[in-house]
């Protein structure tokens, strides 16, 4: 049985260890170390104001973190509201997909949104087949062109 709950600070060796598994499974897509940096950051980011608007949730089967879905709330004073959200990140450990494990994680973060008053989730696509397949399978969703990306440098 898969169970969806958020991402609290009490579970980052959870997420530590998730990490780990996905990079072995995927050695040439995920890069960033999950070493002791990137825990001080993740625990850092649970005291820090600029994560106030984010949404984590973590997919858990036996016991174990599978899966990890990551949204932030938009905000913007050009209309004066926070009911758009921008989905930064979904994945599930490789031996995991085509279980409805993502689907899952969405639908759950759709909810938690809807909650919060966002009307609309934002994504950009990876390039990728099965991301890509995984997108367009997608309930209520229409596919959008155009996105840019702009570094602030």
């Amino acid at each position: 049985m898969i169970s969806i709950v958020p991402f609290t600070v009490d579970k980052i060796d959870d997420v530590i260890t998730f990490e780990r598994r996905l990079r072995r499974q995927e050695p040439d897509t995920y890069l960033w170390d999950a070493g002791e940096d990137y825990r001080k950051a993740l625990q850092d980011s649970f005291h820090d104001p600029r994560f106030v608007n984010s949404v984590s949730l973590l997919a858990y089967r036996s016991g174990k973190v599978i899966g990890r879905i990551d949204a932030s709330i938009i905000s913007s004073r050009s209309d004066a509201s926070c009911d758009a959200a921008y989905l930064d990140w979904i994945c599930v450990l490789k031996s995991e997909r085509h279980s409805n494990v993502a689907q899952k994680m969405l639908e759950e973060l759709k909810k938690t949104l809807k909650h919060k008053k966002v009307d609309v989730l934002i994504a950009l696509m990876a390039s990728n087949e099965e991301a890509q397949n995984f997108y367009r399978s997608i309930k209520n969703a229409s596919i959008q062109d155009g996105a840019i990306w702009i570094n602030t440098n």
